[in-house]
């Protein structure tokens, strides 16, 4: 009897904008979990399940992925920034910090923009994010405004440090109606 050999399976229909946001989701998670250089092309693809050359059609490089996922962090800000009292300031954030566990992008944004790269053009993408997003909370306030945001922007920063990767408890499984009155309080001291 003569084998026939196995013949290849109906190939999976393209989908050039599925892939795309398939290798942003991993990339952003990635580069916030990892850091920007320890984050390699392959790992990326390999967990994308699409073929390495894939970021360079997309993206052009690494670096330019990276600047995607800064790009989506940025869009995401611009969305919530719409102007807000104290009390729904500290709702937005609490509601970013206390992501669940299957909406990573909440968690990861705040991650993503605080990991040092090694790469002095990925940390001045990084320093320019974090930048705007003071800026736009700065709105919020007078005088010495934007010193002010920046302390409330860090404190968001460092709780999710805390949360994620540290885990520490009881600020790591906190959720959102628990992190929303203290960040209220924070942000009214701070903001006014």
């Amino acid at each position: 009897m003569v084998s026939v050999p196995d013949r290849p399976g109906p190939r999976r229909p393209r989908d050039a904008a599925q892939t795309r946001q398939d290798l942003l989701d991993v990339a952003r998670n990635r580069f916030a979990r990892n850091g920007y250089a320890a984050t390699t092309v392959r790992d990326l693809a390999d967990e994308a399940g699409v073929n390495v050359a894939l970021i360079n059609r997309y993206f052009t490089s690494k670096e330019g992925l990276f600047k995607a996922c800064l790009s989506s962090v940025a869009s995401d800000v611009r969305q919530e920034a719409s102007p807000a009292g104290p009390d729904e300031i500290a709702a937005r954030l609490a509601r970013r910090l206390a992501g669940s566990d299957h909406d990573s992008r909440q968690r990861d944004a705040l991650l993503l923009l605080i990991r040092t790269s090694g790469d002095e053009r990925i940390d001045e993408l990084r320093r320019s994010v974090l930048r705007s997003l003071s800026e736009k909370l700065a709105r919020t306030a007078s005088d010495d405004a934007l010193l002010r945001a920046q302390i409330v922007l860090a404190a968001a920063v460092g709780i999710s440090l805390l949360r994620s990767p540290l885990e520490l408890q009881p600020i790591a499984s906190a959720g959102e109606d628990a992190l929303a009155e203290p960040l209220a309080d924070l942000i009214a001291a701070l903001m006014g």
